[in-house]
């Protein structure tokens, strides 16, 4: 049992713990015709889940569909990739079109896809690695182009190598299998100054975790190689909003249960409890909530398989909700966010036949969890005092401004709808800053110079 953040003022206006709130399908659970394998959840830039899949009536091809006026419906036309596919990946490129990436099965190479509006087209050439691949990993630099990550059997023996799509063509950025040794569990995502990170288990430094990016000319090590206590294997790598990397996965180097670490610029560090979770779990899957808190999401060995996601409040991992939400095993666990801030999981449901499930954690009734286009904070960056005001609160109102980790460093009641507020004994950095009242949640981030 955990309480929200804000939970020393909600009680006084009619909040509920966490205990109360609940995970909830997103439409009918189990909503595809037959199995969904590898499910990749992602929101589209007008707030409608995606998730990608390997579809079971179409001898495993690919298959999006997206949860629009209270149904799931196919995106394009199902099964579209033109034979079995492997090692899913989906994201959204910066102009709102859905791409798929895949492992071809017939050839093991891989092909990415994307929906034009009217149909499934290749991008680029299809099967375009230069040999067998596994475990693509999917993300797109902040120029928009697209990038590909996946352990590559054409260089040693299954090394990791990354591609960009050029507008024409594929082309290997920086060396083909730069990695040291074979790289399985590839997990690729971009810093804010533009540079493609890559986790994967390292079998040079039997399967510990290690991470390397791309400086414009070499992929070099980011911290020590091979970081983690023991072999990892389900590696999730995010960034945090104020650009550090963490990755989260399945720790054997504690009892299987999962661990997330972060690069505070030096090495490679705990977040909280390493082996945070009760039991041992697969398929884990971070993301960032809209205040930067990390949540992971994944399936867990000794709890009939089922789905749990837990969150770090800065100080503790607390469970969201319930642990093992799901009616039954969840297999392929993908977490992501909608943009008014509430976490979605999407997986392969067993208790519907392995069919796709979705579900959603209900925030507290009446209240809705967005950065509110009328509060405004000024100046920001700041130094000594920041302005905000919003339009939406009336009477007594509760301010709490956290940093990067989660942790309160202001607390007070707001009586007005503006005020100035000292932070000259912030530290320099980000802050998330929370207006709440009886019928709303309005936030904003500043930066502390």
């Amino acid at each position: 049992m955990f309480f929200c953040p804000f939970v020393a003022y909600a009680q006084q206006n009619g909040y509920k713990s966490s205990v109360h709130y609940t995970w909830n399908n997103v439409g009918n659970a189990g909503f595809t015709v037959k199995e969904a394998g590898y499910t990749k959840l992602a929101f589209s830039q007008s707030g409608e889940p995606y998730i990608a899949f390997k579809d079971g009536t179409g001898s495993g091809k690919a298959t999006v569909m997206k949860y629009t006026n209270s149904n799931w419906i196919t995106v394009g036309q199902p099964n579209f990739s033109a034979g079995q596919v492997w090692d899913i990946s989906f994201a959204f490129s910066q102009t709102g079109e859905p791409f798929v990436s895949f492992e071809v099965a017939d050839s093991d190479k891989a092909s990415v896809m994307k929906f034009n509006g009217t149909a499934w087209v290749n991008v680029g050439k299809a099967e375009f690695s230069a040999y067998a691949v596994a475990f693509t990993s999917l993300a797109f630099s902040p120029s928009g182009q697209p990038y590909l990550a996946f352990e590559d059997y054409s260089v040693g023996a299954g090394k990791a190598t990354v591609m960009k799509f050029d507008g024409t063509n594929w082309i290997t950025v920086g060396q083909a299998g730069f990695s040291s040794g074979e790289a399985q569990y590839t997990s690729l995502a971009f810093s804010q100054s533009g540079q493609p990170y890559v986790a994967f288990q390292d079998s040079q430094y039997s399967g510990k975790a290690t991470v390397m990016k791309f400086d414009g000319t070499n992929w070099v090590n980011v911290g020590n190689t091979g970081f983690s206590a023991g072999a990892v294997t389900h590696l999730s790598l995010a960034f945090n909003p104020l650009g550090e990397p963490y990755v989260a996965f399945h720790d054997e180097g504690n009892s299987g249960k999962a661990t997330l670490m972060k690069f505070d610029g030096i090495g490679w560090i705990n977040v909280g409890t390493a082996g945070f979770s009760s039991v041992e779990v697969i398929f884990t899957s971070l993301a960032f909530n809209p205040i930067g808190q990390p949540y992971v999401a994944y399936s867990e060995f000794d709890n009939n398989g089922k789905a749990t996601v837990m969150k770090f409040d800065g100080t503790n991992w607390l469970t969201v909700g319930n642990s093992g939400f799901s009616a039954g095993i969840a297999q392929w666990t993908s977490l992501a966010f909608d943009p008014s801030g509430r976490p979605y999981v999407a997986y392969s449901d067993i208790a519907s036949f392995g069919k796709a499930t979705a579900m959603y954690y209900n925030a507290p009734n009446g209240i809705n969890e967005i950065q509110d286009k009328r509060f405004s904070l000024f100046p920001n960056p700041a130094t000594d005092l920041i302005t905000i005001e919003s339009s939406d609160l009336t009477g007594e109102s509760n301010l709490v401004i956290t940093n990067i980790d989660g942790q309160d460093m202001i607390k007070q009641s707001v009586l007005k709808p503006k005020m100035q507020l000292d932070i000259n004994n912030l530290p320099s950095g980000v802050y998330f800053v929370r207006l709440t009242n009886d019928r709303n949640v309005t936030m904003g981030k500043f930066i502390k110079n």
